[in-house]
């Protein structure tokens, strides 16, 4: 069998087309199994935030087209930059097991982020972190950093900040876990949707490719991952607005939490479910909680225009 893996060119997504291409190797020993690079939109606009820029399919448009044009036979993602809503032909064949979903702070100096002073400077470009830190620590000021794992950390020194947040996935896999100082609770920081899992998207008519992916999948994962992105889609997909989510399955009962947050941190809106409902079912449900609590009035004063969660499929 030979096929071809498509991915984004920073260190963080070549370990993870990496470690796809090993766990593919290792089901099937005799396979041939190329690499292409593939230069993404996000990847091109460095100098301004994601939200700014519109975030669905900035990590993931040119390699799914790619994939569409038989360019290449699969395309290895973070799932929390897969857009809920894929292109005809194509589908998420697998997800890998997570690693650690949470948020992690990196000091310059090993300072843990509770004993920092007011005013110092955080980086990170998401919204999410941003609405999070400031709802907890709101003296904290928070500056726009972009750039791979590495870049992001250099640049706590070379733009003299107290630290940076960061998903603790990418710097587990990169090797740099001795740099955290802070790991964020899920009750403190609620992660992206997605967040720390891998995907693998592939063309459905392709059932070889499909028959070899779809071993790799992790269904506790696949299950929990699915539950956020139908909270993430029936709450529009968007980035402008501050949204986590986090599905675990702990002894065969669902754990799932969600929030809608403004970007200065209040009001954050959060809830609830645990049950035994293993439906996608559950994130829209929860997602049409968090409308009734208030979150539609966050959308509209973010968004500056009325806002309707989207129509269920």
């Amino acid at each position: 069998m030979k096929l071809t893996i498509g991915t984004r060119g920073s260190a963080l997504a070549l370990w993870q087309a990496r470690h796809v291409s090993a766990r593919i190797l290792e089901l099937c020993p005799d396979a041939s199994i190329d690499m292409v690079i593939i230069k993404t939109q996000g990847d091109k606009i460095l100098d301004a935030p994601l939200s700014k820029i519109g975030g669905k399919g900035l990590f993931t448009k040119e390699i799914e087209d790619a994939l569409l044009d038989g360019a290449v036979d699969l395309a290895v993602h973070s799932m929390k930059d897969v857009p809920t809503e894929l292109p005809k032909g194509l589908h998420i064949a697998a997800i890998l097991e997570r690693e650690d979903p949470r948020d992690v702070f990196i000091s310059g100096e090993g300072t843990r982020l509770d004993d920092l002073p007011p005013g110092s400077l955080i980086g990170t470009s998401s919204l999410r972190r941003r609405a999070f830190l400031l709802g907890k620590y709101p003296d904290l000021e928070i500056v726009s950093i972009r750039g791979n794992v590495d870049t992001r950390i250099r640049k706590i020194e070379s733009e003299n900040l107290a630290g940076a947040m960061l998903a603790a996935a990418g710097v587990i896999r990169m090797g740099f876990s001795n740099r955290i100082t802070t790991f964020m609770s899920l009750e403190t920081m609620l992660p992206a949707i997605g967040q720390g899992a891998i995907g693998i998207e592939t063309r459905m008519d392709d059932d070889h490719i499909n028959q070899v992916v779809k071993l790799l999948n992790h269904e506790p994962t696949s299950l929990c991952v699915r539950v956020e992105r139908a909270f993430l889609s029936r709450m529009g997909g968007g980035c402008q607005v501050p949204m986590a989510a986090h599905c675990m399955l702990e002894n065969d009962t669902i754990n799932f939490r969600a929030a809608v947050a403004h970007p200065d941190g209040h009001p954050i809106i959060t809830e609830t479910y645990r049950g035994d409902n293993k439906s996608p079912l559950v994130g829209i449900t929860i997602a049409d909680r968090l409308v009734e609590m208030g979150a539609k009035a966050i959308l509209k004063d973010v968004l500056g225009q009325d806002w309707e969660p989207a129509t269920s499929n």
